[in-house]
């Protein structure tokens, strides 16, 4: 009698276990139960006596998220949705308080991208050539929705980083590739950023020592409370100061007529020298489409946990982003081209303190100074979005901790990439005799070169079943986005030739440009014959309508990534002209700002 009673009590225990797993289940379930409740009945199983047995029932699938920080609330800005909330959105305040908890990822990866760099490459556009270029932003938009799109989804469903699924499905070589690429090209990116900050200071009169030491500070305390929502409050003051640039065009009161002419009719700058035109444009694109922004928004999501059931709001939250670098870009090409025109300083760009003080000279104190503050507000958010992308690259490639909810004695490894990359920053910039002209014009031409690699990256993940299920891209979405592939790289090669041949005509450019639709439309066929019939992976949904809870498994599970040899051959010979294009690029701007031919 002795001996059973103990083991009656082990059983009665067991039961009461799994009593309390199945409400922990159906709690984890429900659309209704707060997560204290869940958190409270899970903390309680786990801490019982039969602990080991509780934890053999697994209360929790085991999903594919790196860091248990990428689990929970989302803790917005501007609101909080609770962990497991999937109870339907009904009537608009419902859709409103859940779109406004949703923003941030979006309108921080756009604005941020508006940063002192693109001040320069706007700028310069404006000054130098008018309205002429503002084609080019509108042929941008559909671009820039389409990448972050389908990285909105890999976040989201994935729970995993841009840089981690790159390693994971495509190996190790091309991972560390791309890792190195974005290392080197975000650190020369965050030198920029301070280039901006101490124009901004050098034209408000204050000290460039002390307010670039002050900036480098503000930035790191910004990213380091461990306290997510704090941050993003900060970022999110620093996006809507961006609309200071408003104003300025406004009191410029530029040609309106114009502009609109130039939003829709793409034309060249009558008397530009092709090669510097080219350059410009595609620097144009290297700073609105860079390919920082894909790692930073879907670790940036993971980070703030969101999941499927919230991507068509994180859609409007990308659309509102990308509306607000429109607003910003077009101001600032506008009300450069309008103050410059006939004047002696029309096509002879300097940098963005030129046009600062140009601004003061013809058109007041006033638009000079709220461009200066919106340059330095640029610069700060430029910079801690790109340090933000690589730590948190860094953080998925070495399986670090690496979350905006934990505070520096938790993720060390994350804080000191970030960190490290601010302070390098800095120094770089107070420095005398480092060549911040060459870096400032490198850093947003070779984005523009690099990108076609990291778009074809990111088309071959989205297309991945084993990864998306059935957020896939879909047929069209893919022939869209091959077709913005083949223009990248177009204009590469566009650009690799007005290096090796200044004199270029237009004739000869339409050559290559003919050439090279040709050659994608033969590539898009012959993709699409081979694709057709591919089965679909086992274990994806039957019903369309569970997408919205389909989650990515964990890395270990996934199948092996099926990459046929006629890939493989592409990716290599990609990189290969990107290697070469990169570097001509490096001595044709060296040629420029020497004062060669």
């Amino acid at each position: 009698m002795n001996n059973l009673l103990p083991l009656l009590c082990k059983k009665v225990s067991e039961v009461r276990i799994r009593q309390r797993a199945s409400e922990v289940r159906h709690r984890l379930g429900g659309a209704g139960a707060t997560p204290p409740a869940r958190a409270s009945a899970c903390a309680s199983a786990a801490n019982h006596p039969h602990g080991a047995s509780a934890r053999a029932l697994n209360l929790r699938p085991r999903g594919a998220a790196l860091d248990e920080a990428h689990v929970g609330h989302i803790d917005g800005a501007l609101g909080t949705i609770r962990h497991g909330d999937v109870a339907p959105r009904l009537g608009w305040r419902a859709r409103w308080h859940t779109l406004v908890a949703v923003l941030g990822p979006g309108l921080i990866v756009m604005v941020g991208d508006n940063d002192a760099g693109a001040f320069g490459t706007y700028t310069q556009a404006g000054q130098n050539y008018g309205t002429a270029l503002l084609w080019t932003l509108v042929l941008l938009i559909p671009v820039l929705y389409v990448n972050q799109e389908m990285v909105v989804r890999l976040g989201a469903v994935t729970g995993v980083g841009h840089a981690r699924l790159i390693l994971e499905r495509f190996g190790r070589f091309w991972g560390a590739f791309s890792v190195i690429d974005l290392f080197v090209l975000n650190a020369l990116t965050i030198v920029t950023e301070f280039i901006g900050v101490s124009l901004a200071l050098s034209y408000l009169g204050f000290s460039q020592f002390w307010g670039i030491l002050a900036s480098a500070v503000i930035v790191m305390a910004a990213v380091s409370t461990g306290d997510f929502r704090r941050f993003e409050r900060f970022a999110i003051f620093l996006v809507f100061a961006s609309l200071l640039l408003v104003p300025v065009i406004l009191m410029v009161h530029p040609p309106v007529g114009e502009i609109a002419r130039d939003l829709l009719v793409p034309r060249l700058p009558a008397g530009g020298k092709l090669s510097e035109v080219m350059l410009l444009i595609i620097a144009i694109v290297g700073t609105t489409v860079a390919p920082w922004q894909l790692f930073f928004q879907q670790s940036y999501l993971v980070d703030k946990r969101i999941t499927p059931r919230f991507i068509k709001y994180e859609r409007w939250d990308l659309a509102i982003g990308i509306a607000l670098v429109m607003v910003g870009a077009i101001a600032m090409m506008g009300f450069c081209a309008a103050i410059f025109a006939g004047k002696p300083e029309f096509g002879n760009y300097t940098d963005a303190l030129g046009a600062a003080v140009g601004l003061e000279k013809y058109a007041g104190k006033v638009p000079a100074v709220l461009f200066a503050l919106a340059l330095l507000d640029a610069s700060i958010i430029g910079a801690a979005a790109v340090s933000l992308a690589t730590a948190y690259a860094i953080g998925d490639v070495f399986s670090l901790r690496h979350s905006l909810h934990r505070k520096p004695r938790d993720a060390k490894g994350f804080y000191a990439v970030y960190c490290g990359l601010i302070v390098l920053a800095a120094i770089l910039v107070l420095t005398p005799g480092t060549p911040l002209g060459l870096l400032t014009n490198a850093v947003q031409t070779l984005a523009g070169v690099l990108l076609p690699s990291a778009t074809v990256f990111l088309l071959l993940l989205a297309n991945d079943k084993a990864v998306l299920g059935p957020w896939v891209n879909t047929c069209a979405l893919n022939l869209f986005t091959g077709a913005i592939v083949a223009a990248l790289v177009m204009l590469s090669v566009v650009l690799t030739a007005s290096v090796l041949f200044p004199d270029m005509g237009e004739q000869v450019i339409l050559g290559i440009l003919a050439g090279g639709s040709v050659l994608a439309v033969v590539t898009a066929v012959a993709v699409l014959a081979l694709r057709r019939g591919e089965a679909a992976p086992a274990g994806l949904p039957a019903d369309p309508s569970l997408r919205w809870s389909w989650r990515m498994p964990p890395l270990d599970e996934l199948p092996a990534a099926r990459l046929t040899p006629l890939n493989r051959i592409w990716m290599i010979v990609l990189r290969a002209y990107l290697v070469v294009a990169a570097g001509l690029v490096l001595v044709r701007i060296f040629q420029l700002a020497t004062g060669g031919a």
